[in-house]
């Protein structure tokens, strides 16, 4: 009786397909990534071993320097156009489509009312070269308090954060812990840095 030879199947594979949702996969990635905004000020935040995670949406952040100045950023482009239409009704400052536009796209800024409209028609890289006084949080002159009423207002689920500099001073902080507490807004959380991960 005569053997049955098997046929011989190729041992390559067509890796086409392969190579084709390998490309799908990256070009996807590329479109759908959202990169982190420049910050006006590189805030070096102190060292903790909570590891709480910060919501992706609905933060408004408080961002404060090492020379205690302070920054504000709500986000959502709908909540910030909002907000700034309240603001400039508040303290009557008009601002154009474009403005409120311009300004829903921006990250932190850290200005009194009065210049931020100059501050929203310059160019992202101008913006960069401006100096920032911060916004006023004294008692006198408590513009923080009003960003922090309004983006209430606005989004009534928003997260409050403070992002502080481990170099700030202690009275900054506190003045800022006061701001909030006098606009009802008990809850907050600090953003920190890993123990050990400087």
């Amino acid at each position: 009786m005569a053997k049955v030879k098997v046929p011989r199947k190729s041992t390559s594979v067509d890796m086409t397909a392969m190579t084709d949702v390998a490309f799908l996969l990256l070009t996807f990635f590329m479109l759908a990534t959202q990169f982190k905004p420049d910050e006006p000020v590189q805030v070096l935040t102190p060292s903790s071993v909570a590891e709480i995670p910060l919501p992706d949406v609905d933060v408004m952040l408080i961002t404060i320097s090492n020379d205690n100045r302070v920054f504000f950023d709500l986000q959502g482009e709908h909540y910030k156009k909002t907000l700034l239409e309240k603001m400039g009704k508040k303290f009557n400052i008009t601002f154009t489509d474009e403005e409120t536009t311009k300004f829903s796209n921006m990250s932190s800024f850290g200005m009194p009312i009065a210049q931020l409209k100059q501050y929203i028609n310059l160019s992202p890289e101008k913006r960069k070269e401006m100096p920032s006084a911060g916004i006023p949080y004294d008692s006198l002159n408590n513009e923080l308090g009003e960003w922090v009423m309004q983006s209430r207002y606005t989004n009534n689920g928003v997260r409050v954060a403070i992002k502080g500099d481990r170099d700030v001073s202690y009275p900054a902080i506190k003045q800022v812990i006061k701001t909030l507490q006098e606009k009802d807004v008990n809850r907050f959380n600090f953003i920190t840095s890993m123990e050990g991960g400087q």
